[in-house]
């Protein structure tokens, strides 16, 4: 079966000041570009630009720049339409009849039609194409799991009517479908291009707001603005993101980028009235969950008593303020505020350092030292892990007696292929890819989801999502959602941690430039204009 990846945020990245960049800086070139009116941002190399392939923000903040799809999120991050000008939904709510805006091109010139998204979805669910994220996105559609398992190359629930006409069926009425159609996975490529060559995607022909113009590994990667674009033609002649190029605070304050995230080692400078940077901070909520993983199929977190003991430990609110200032929410549960069917009234796990111990008492394992070597799986370079991770550890040695061994992956390791990685505990992040409890509650913790790399199994869990699945009540469907989240807080299916939010400083000149809670921005929307 074909894995899927969650949509991790890089802690280092965004919350830990980006620590490691210097280690892989390199000289930097200069951009290839014309004068004109750029942007100048901080960057990491993204993992690969094929939106069939792209599973972290990494890649994704460059490749929704240069591909696009039939919807895309609205201002409410509802769906909104993009390729696809209308649709239509038949009566039993399965088949979907979009209509696409017929002056859409490839950056090459050629018209897009209807049979370029069934070449690009069957490719995407093609085993030789080895997406971690079809099976996720594109599952709903008749047909898909066929192609999935290799049985076919032909996704029956597509049917191109013309070439401006494409008829979707999916497998029973889902009211999230849609916004699953807003992920890169169902973004439209060029078959042309994609068949000229084995690494493609260096030079890619996309049909998004801007062309990749220049592409030098851990030096610079330039987007240059797409005069075909059918939508907002882009503000700004080329975004320059500057790879690997140092702290991106100290590059904000030296004026080499436009725009940074606030690091813990700045917001407080940040976050000061009397700052010169507090008229540029930007504080957005995200819709993202942080959690440790427990590997339920593995001692001794097969042992809910063990799971529960090491919920207790850790003291959520001292973690909040003492390490990430504030910065970030504690996380009763696993749905985060902002998303439709929060549960404000949620029962979360209470620090307790007696009560933990009396469960570890109550284990089959009696009392700590019986307790099998326990290893936490992690992602980063150099062996420096992020300074929540070590602040957790240190919790359970504190509280527990219990020492914790790390063990650090490569990020493009541990994104791809934690299912086989994982050791007894991993530590994650999750942002929604669309704004529903379905995103996070069904796709990390079904039993039959790929995503589960905790491999909890719950039938009760199970059924309450399936019926949550279907209900086209919206009251009804959040009941459900509620009560599975209960469910698995009570049961410890993982420790939830925090809540994020984005603290971004932005130059004075730079406008319309708008992160959402899903964590990107459109770079379209950017403009360069000095007082």
């Amino acid at each position: 079966m074909i894995k899927r990846i969650i949509h991790v945020i890089l802690l280092v990245v965004i919350l830990s000041g980006l620590l490691v960049a210097g280690c892989r800086s390199g000289q930097e070139t200069t951009p290839n570009t014309s004068p004109g009116k750029t942007v100048n941002l901080f960057g990491i190399d993204p993992l690969t630009l094929d939106p069939a392939l792209s599973a972290e923000m990494t890649s994704q903040q460059y490749v929704r720049q240069i591909f696009s799809g039939l919807v895309r999120p609205g201002d409410n991050l509802e769906p909104a339409p993009d390729i696809a000008q209308r649709w239509e939904i038949s009566e039993d709510g399965r088949t979907y009849t979009f209509h696409l805006q017929s002056n859409v091109r490839f950056q090459d010139g050629r018209r897009v039609k209807a049979e370029d998204f069934q070449y690009s979805w069957q490719r995407a669910a093609d085993p030789a194409t080895g997406s971690s994220t079809a099976a996720t996105y594109l599952g709903d559609i008749v047909g898909v799991e066929e192609v999935l398992a290799g049985r076919t190359k032909t996704i029956s629930g597509i049917k191109v009517i013309d070439d401006v006409t494409l008829q979707v069926t999916i497998d029973a009425a889902k009211s999230y479908f849609l916004s699953k159609l807003t992920y890169p996975t169902a973004f439209v490529v060029d078959k042309t291009n994609i068949e000229s060559t084995g690494d493609w995607w260096y030079h890619p022909n996309g049909t998004g707001p801007f062309k990749l113009r220049q592409w030098d590994e851990n030096n610079l990667l330039v987007l240059e603005k797409n005069e075909l674009y059918y939508g907002k033609i882009a503000g700004v002649d080329f975004t320059v993101f500057h790879l690997w190029g140092g702290v991106p605070m100290s590059l904000y304050e030296t004026g080499k980028i436009d725009v940074t995230s606030v690091s813990l080692d700045y917001v407080d400078t940040a976050t000061d009235r009397a700052s010169p940077f507090y008229q540029q901070l930007e504080i957005v909520p995200e819709l993202s969950f942080y959690y440790i993983g427990f590997n339920t199929a593995k001692p001794p977190f097969d042992d809910i008593n063990v799971r529960r003991a090491f919920s207790m430990a850790v003291d959520k609110s001292k973690l909040v303020s003492l390490v990430f200032k504030d910065m970030v929410l504690p996380a009763k549960g696993i749905l985060p505020p902002g998303l439709p069917g929060f549960n404000s009234e949620l029962r979360g796990v209470n620090y307790d350092v007696a009560r933990a111990k009396q469960l570890i008492k109550a284990s089959r394992y009696g009392e700590i030292s019986r307790l099998p070597p326990i290893t936490v799986t992690t992602q980063g370079w150099g062996g420096a892990i992020s300074a929540g991770l070590e602040a957790v550890i240190h919790e359970w040695q504190q509280n527990l007696g219990v020492e914790v061994k790390v063990r650090q992956l490569e990020p493009e390791r541990f994104l791809y292929h934690l299912d086989e990685e994982k050791d007894e505990m991993f530590d994650m992040g999750w942002v929604a890819d669309y704004p529903h409890q379905h995103n996070f509650l069904d796709l990390l913790f079904h039993s039959g989801a790929d995503n589960n790399y905790g491999e909890y199994r719950s039938s009760a869990v199970d059924t309450l999502l399936e019926m949550a699945r279907l209900s086209s009540d919206t009251k009804i469907s959040n009941s459900l959602y509620q009560q599975a989240e209960q469910e698995l807080i009570d049961d410890a299916a993982c420790l939830p941690l925090w809540f994020g939010s984005n603290y971004l400083l932005v130059k004075p000149y730079i406008k319309g430039y708008k992160l959402n809670p899903l964590g990107f921005a459109m770079l379209n929307t950017v403009s360069v204009e000095p007082d």
